[in-house]
């Protein structure tokens, strides 16, 4: 009994050990969910990153805002970096789930290019991003 016992915490140790380790690693890079191809997204969407890149004009108040991040679902940068777009969602009769959140300061965008941007098609629970 006292061996296992030992065998045990042991485990527990070690388990504790993985956690802190692997947790913060985690939180540092966000959880988006890989890449997705530019030419794979809907039409709507490839509008709004075209529109992204030129600068706009935006068809909804709320587009450019800026994104908190405030999940962790992208990776841990400082307040203002991630800004938000409309994705417009055929039929839907608000602004829909669908964004694309783009990161970067204006002036680190060379030629209107954030350094990267993601698309959700569920209202921010998952990420992926876009490659061009």
């Amino acid at each position: 009994m006292p061996m296992m016992n030992a065998w045990f915490v042991r485990l527990l140790a070690l388990a504790l050990l993985a956690v802190t380790l692997l947790v913060p690693a985690a939180q540092a890079r966000g959880n988006a969910e890989g890449t997705v191809e530019l030419a794979s997204l809907p039409r709507e969407a490839r509008q709004t990153h075209a529109l992204v890149l030129s600068g706009g004009p935006f068809p909804y108040a709320k587009d450019g805002v800026t994104f908190g991040n405030r999940e962790g679902a992208l990776p841990r940068e400082k307040r203002g970096y991630y800004r938000e777009y409309t994705v417009p969602t055929p039929g839907a009769r608000n602004r829909g789930a669908r964004r694309i959140v783009c990161g970067g300061k204006s002036e680190e965008w060379s030629r209107n290019r954030p350094a990267a941007c993601y698309y959700t098609d569920d209202h921010y629970a998952t990420f992926r991003r876009i490659r061009e």
